[in-house]
């Protein structure tokens, strides 16, 4: 029973400044409630004899609404939004500063079999050993006027086999270095660095276009573009090499057979000529190599990026061997 005439008496003399002032908040009239709910029960568990002693408990209001300061709210969004945007700053960072990521692209195993490259290397096969035959015959004999009218020109035979089994060998020859090609490019992403096996199967073309778009420096961009032709190039003309130099050996283990047949054949002589045979492949691939690279860098400088880097490099591909065969063939009388 005290304990309700303490809560009367404490609602009667609340009731003005209820009537003047509305609650701020839930929380208010919670910590009020709270209060005297608390002093409700101290003074119900005061014995009434000690009451004369101890006298009455005082009770503290708690107005926990009003306490608070005008610009509280505005604080705490201004504190949010900092927050938020450190956030986003430290995430933009992190993209920045992040470790490039390296993804390498395979191409297909047997991509020399698809239709496409396959009819490529076809058709410029049979081009390249037909072509010859369609050109006239230019034997002129000199003899007088009346022999020439009196002789009937002579037929001459043209044999279609022998550029047929050329053409099929140099097919066969194509896919085969494709393939390697592609066997190494398998090598080198498991057995060298990620960063590395990206370089060497980067697109040349592309990657020269986005060197163009930098502003480098001409000798900057040359260099560069040199320099990722050579790392491109690399793996082809290792296949290439690596393919002519299993046909020498081929060879040189089919004469190696016949001469248990006949006897005709010295070994030593034929293991001299394919060392030489394998040092000629060596050189003429590394002349490729290098001259592919010079000349790729002078045809993405010169012409547009992506089609002066492919013309250069094919032409210095092409031309390279024939170069240093010459010079070595004039300097030191030897025949690659």
């Amino acid at each position: 029973m005290a304990g309700i005439a303490i809560l009367l008496d404490l609602y009667r003399k609340n009731q003005s400044f209820c009537s003047q002032q509305s609650f701020h908040s839930s929380g208010s009239f919670s910590a009020s409630a709270a209060a005297a709910s608390a002093a409700a029960t101290v003074a119900a568990g005061t014995p009434f004899a000690s009451r004369f002693l101890f006298g009455y408990p005082k009770v503290s209001h708690c107005d926990a609404g009003a306490a608070l300061p005008e610009d509280y709210i505005s604080n705490i969004k201004r504190v949010s939004e900092d927050i938020i945007r450190n956030v986003k700053n430290l995430k933009e960072d992190a993209l920045k500063y992040s470790t490039k990521e390296y993804k390498v692209e395979l191409k297909p195993l047997y991509s020399a079999f698809e239709l496409r490259p396959f009819a490529m290397t076809t058709l410029r096969s049979f081009l390249m050993f037909y072509l010859p035959l369609l050109e006239p015959a230019t034997n002129v004999e000199e003899d007088d006027d009346d022999d020439f009218l009196k002789d009937t020109p002579e037929e001459r035979h043209v044999d279609l086999v022998v550029p047929f089994k050329k053409s099929v060998k140099q097919i066969v020859r194509e896919t085969t270095v494709v393939t390697t090609r592609r066997v190494l490019e398998r090598l080198a992403v498991i057995y060298v660095s990620q960063r590395m096996a990206w370089k060497l199967l980067k697109d040349v073309p592309k990657s020269a276009i986005r060197k163009s778009q930098r502003g480098l420096p001409t000798t900057v961009y040359f260099f560069r573009v040199s320099r990722t032709t050579f790392r491109g190039h690399l793996l082809g003309v290792v296949a290439a090499g690596l393919v002519q130099t299993g046909i020498e050996i081929y060879r040189f283990f089919a004469r190696i057979k016949d001469s248990e047949v006949s006897d005709r054949v010295n070994t030593t002589k034929q293991a001299k000529l394919l060392g030489k045979k394998v040092s000629g492949i060596t050189i003429r691939c590394g002349a490729s190599l290098i001259f592919a690279s010079i000349g790729a860098g002078i045809g993405a400088t010169f012409l547009r990026p992506s089609i002066g880097q492919w013309i250069g490099c094919a032409a210095g591909d092409l031309a390279g061997p024939i170069v240093v065969s010459v010079c070595i063939e004039k300097a030191f009388h030897v025949d690659l």
